[in-house]
C-alpha cells in the first residue's frame, strides 16, 4: 500500500551544512583558484573562531575546491577579495561555511548503540519507572542532528518500546549548526532508496511511502514527527540554549572536527545538560581518553559521568 508524501524543497533554506570529512570521492574542480599561504591561514583562523573547526594545510585542496564555485558567481579573482566579503557579510559567511562541508549520515548509524539502547538503557527506564525510582518522560538530545536520520531512528526506536498507551512520554531534542539541513530534517522525507537502512519492523510502523509524483520517497509518520523539536545551535558557543536535563545526548561523528581543547570544552558544556545517571553516545572515531575522572566508559563510544566503580574506569579512545 502507498503513501501520499507532502512536498518539502529544502533548497529554500540557508546554507550551512553540518561539519563532515572529505568524501572519497572528492575531485578539485578543474576551474578552481589558486589560494596563497595567507589566503589559507586567514580562512584557517575564521573558521576555527567562528565554529570551532581547525583545517590542517592538508585541507588546502578542500577549501580551494569549495570556495572557487563561490568566487565565479561573485565575480571574485582572489580569496583575499572574497574573505574581506565574508567578514562583513553574516550570510556570506554562512555560504563559506556551508561550501567547506560535506553532510554524512544514515538511519541507526552506530547500530552497536542502538542495541545498546534498547537491550541496557530502555528496560532499566522501565524498571526504574516501575520501582519508582524515575518519571515516565525520557529526554534525548541529539546534538548534531544533520539531515535527521539520528533523532528520527531515536523516536522509531523509543516509541516502539515505550509507548503512550504505558504512561510514557518522549522529548527529542534535536540540533545542529546548519540551518539547511535542519530544513531537510524537518521536513523528514528522504529518498526511498534510504528504507534499507531501517529495520522492517519500523519501516512499516513509522514510514509512508510516496506514489505519484512522490514516487520513490518515504517521509517519517506523524507520530515520529511530533516528539522531535528542532532548533539552530553552534557547539563552539559559551552556552547552549537547551532547558533541563537529558538522560540520553548523542554527538556523533562531530567531535573529531575538533582540536582536543575545543573538544574538551565542547563536552563539559554537554555533561551541564545530562542527568547524573545519563548517557553520553560519541562516534566511533572519537577520544575522549583526556577526561579521564570526569567520565567513565561503560563499552566503547557510551559513557557516563563520574569516575565509575572502584575508583573509575578510564574514559578511553574509541577504535
Amino acid at each position: 500500500m502507498t503513501h501520499t508524501i507532502a512536498r518539502s524543497d529544502p533548497s529554500q533554506s540557508a546554507a550551512l551544512k553540518k561539519r563532515r570529512a572529505l568524501p572519497h570521492n572528492f575531485k578539485i574542480d578543474p576551474r578552481a583558484k589558486t589560494i596563497t599561504n595567507r589566503e589559507f591561514q586567514l580562512f584557517q583562523k575564521l573558521i576555527f573562531r567562528v565554529a570551532g573547526i581547525w583545517l590542517t594545510p592538508s585541507k588546502t585542496s578542500l577549501l580551494v575546491g569549495r570556495l572557487s564555485k563561490r568566487l565565479r558567481q561573485l565575480e571574485l579573482d582572489t580569496f583575499d577579495e572574497y574573505y574581506n566579503i565574508v567578514c562583513e557579510s553574516k550570510d556570506e559567511l554562512t555560504c563559506m561555511l556551508d561550501a567547506i562541508s560535506t553532510n554524512e549520515t544514515h538511519f541507526f548509524r552506530e547500530s552497536m548503540q542502538f542495541e545498546f539502547l534498547e537491550k541496557r538503557i530502555v528496560p532499566q527506564w522501565m524498571a526504574d519507572a516501575s520501582d519508582g525510582k524515575r518519571n515516565r518522560t525520557v529526554r534525548v538530545w541529539s546534538a548534531g542532528c544533520s539531515t535527521g536520520q539520528e533523532p528520527y531512528s531515536l523516536a522509531m526506536t523509543l516509541l516502539h518500546h515505550l509507548p503512550p498507551s504505558a504512561g510514557w512520554t518522549i522529548d527529542i531534542h534535536a540540533t545542529d549548526l546548519s540551518t539547511r539541513v535542519l530544513d531537510i530534517a524537518k521536513a523528514a522525507t528522504w529518498e526511498f532508496g534510504k528504507a534499507g537502512e531501517i529495520p522492517d519492523h519500523f519501516l512499516r510502523a513509522f514510514m509512508l511511502r510516496g506514489y505519484g509524483d512522490q514516487k520513490g520517497k518515504m517521509k517519517a509518520r506523524p507520530e515520529i514527527r511530533s516528539l522531535i523539536h528542532f532548533s539552530q545551535l553552534n557547539l563552539n558557543d559559551a552556552n547552549y540554549p537547551v532547558h533541563g536535563k537529558f538522560d540520553l545526548i548523542l554527538c556523533r561523528n562531530v567531535l573529531i572536527y575538533f582540536n582536543l581543547d575545543t573538544r574538551t570544552q565542547i563536552v563539559r558544556r554537554l555533561l551541564q545538560h545530562l542527568t547524573p545517571q545519563g548517557y553520553l553516545f560519541v562516534g566511533h572515531s572519537e577520544s575522549l581518553h583526556a577526561m579521564t575522572g570526569e567520565l567513565h566508559s561503560i563499552i566503547p563510544t557510551i559513557y557516563k559521568q563520574g569516575a565509575g566503580e572502584k575508583g573509575g574506569k578510564r574514559a578511553h579512545a574509541t577504535k
